[in-house]
């Protein structure tokens, strides 16, 4: 659980302290890496808290949907046709799944937790 949250902390620190550009042509490629990033990352929490958390799965999982994704991204673009959307679709369904089954996950064990008074 807190391997994805350590290295997001990790990287949004490291992305505020440096003075680094994307340059334009490259910003549909870092935006659907970083919602696959994204996907990924939530898929883990929902892993972990649905008790089937493997590192190993995660991390490779993480690094593949990024390539995929851009890879997708650049094949379009060479291609002329727009299938950086296909990408932003999949893992943007995927991402809203994974946030809706974490709500669930976590409003079952608050309720199942008794209350303290």
């Amino acid at each position: 659980m807190w391997l994805p949250i350590i290295g997001l902390l990790i990287g949004v620190i490291l992305g505020l302290m440096t003075d680094f550009r994307v340059p334009a042509e490259y910003s549909s490629y870092l935006s659907i890496a970083v919602l696959a990033a994204l996907d990924t990352l939530f898929g883990g929490i929902r892993a972990y808290l649905q008790e089937t958390f493997d590192s190993n799965v995660f991390l490779t999982g993480f690094f593949f949907n990024i390539l995929l994704a851009a890879g997708l991204a650049f094949l379009g673009v060479h291609l002329g046709v727009d299938l950086y959307l296909a990408a932003i679709f999949a893992f943007g369904v995927r991402l809203f799944n994974n946030i809706a089954v974490i709500r669930r996950l976590l409003l079952s064990k608050w309720e199942r937790k008794p209350a303290k008074w």
